[in-house]
């Protein structure tokens, strides 16, 4: 953080002689003289005299002298405040937060675990926003390890689950989102006649099996509704499209207050889709640990009950 000359420069105007200021330094006589005329010849400047009492200070060096002592201490707490920054970020949860995959789940979980995360009590959670973008989202999965240690969220993505490890904490049930003005708004309870005729928007197929299922079962038992194909994966975009033009978008219960225009309502069907933890494929220590003492402490996987 600073020439180690200034340290040497220091010992010699305190001690007042070289020989003295060696035996502060542990070095010879010979090595004290060698850098303080390195350092003088450094900073082109003359730093010292020698006189038959001993060592003085230039006013140059009188200068050099007092500025290398606030240099040399503020050098101590800036490495003491880098290293309490490491060992802080050490202990930090990075959580990755977005619109349609945010954080409370598992703030909820981290709370809920109580004393049982006795181990990471010293630890603090760090929220890192990020985009719903359909074509970047496959790259902030990517960065799990590296921009967030956790992202919890609705997953049976192959492409996601070939980037990340996921270990599931429940689901969710699929529902249909209508517009506010829609005749179906109203409705409590949805049958799948009641979408004949109708334009579903829905990702896809070939990347989540749920959706692949749902969709094979649409089509094969009602033709009578019209399936539009929606980007792989949803953002904004594809709420206020279902708003704008009036169609109907396959959703999930935990999305019920995305879009103000949209009212998700249940459907009287058995198709739920996992939520939970996404981690890096090459996790941490810590963030191993951490899925560890969830498993350990979870409560069985369920479907949650359609609601009516």
């Amino acid at each position: 953080m600073f020439n180690y000359m200034l340290e040497t420069l220091i010992a010699v105007a305190d001690c007042g002689s070289f020989a003295k200021a060696a035996e502060k330094l542990y070095i010879s006589p010979t090595a004290v003289m060698k850098q303080m005329n390195a350092l003088e010849k450094h900073l082109s400047l003359t730093l010292i005299t020698r006189n038959p009492n001993g060592i003085r200070l230039t006013p140059s060096g009188e200068l050099i002298y007092s500025d290398a002592k606030f240099m040399i201490e503020y050098s101590k707490k800036s490495v003491a405040a880098a290293k309490a920054a490491e060992a802080s970020a050490d202990s930090t949860f990075h959580v990755g937060t977005s619109m349609l995959n945010p954080a409370k789940p598992f703030m909820d979980l981290w709370y809920q675990m109580g004393s049982t995360k006795t181990q990471f009590s010293n630890f603090k959670l760090h929220l890192v926003p990020f985009e719903d973008n359909h074509d970047g989202i496959l790259s902030e999965i990517q960065k799990l390890g590296s921009k967030f240690d956790f992202l919890i969220g609705v997953c049976d993505s192959k492409a996601w689950l070939s980037l990340c490890h996921f270990m599931q904490l429940g689901t969710y049930q699929k529902m249909i989102a209508v517009p506010c003005d829609h005749p179906l708004a109203g409705r409590k309870l949805l049958e799948l006649t009641d979408l004949y005729g109708e334009t579903l928007m829905m990702v896809k197929r070939g990347d989540s099996p749920v959706n692949d299922n749902l969709r094979n079962h649409l089509e094969t038992y009602h033709p009578q509704i019209h399936i539009e194909d929606t980007p792989q994966f949803y953002d904004l975009d594809v709420f206020n499209r279902a708003a704008q033009d009036g169609k109907l978008l396959l959703t999930i219960e935990c999305w019920r207050d995305i879009h103000p225009g949209l009212i998700s309502i249940p459907v009287n069907w058995n198709y739920a889709i996992p939520y939970g933890l996404l981690y890096s494929l090459h996790p941490s220590g810590d963030v191993e640990a951490f899925v560890e003492q969830v498993e350990k402490n979870q409560a069985p996987i369920f479907t949650r009950p359609l609601p009516r």
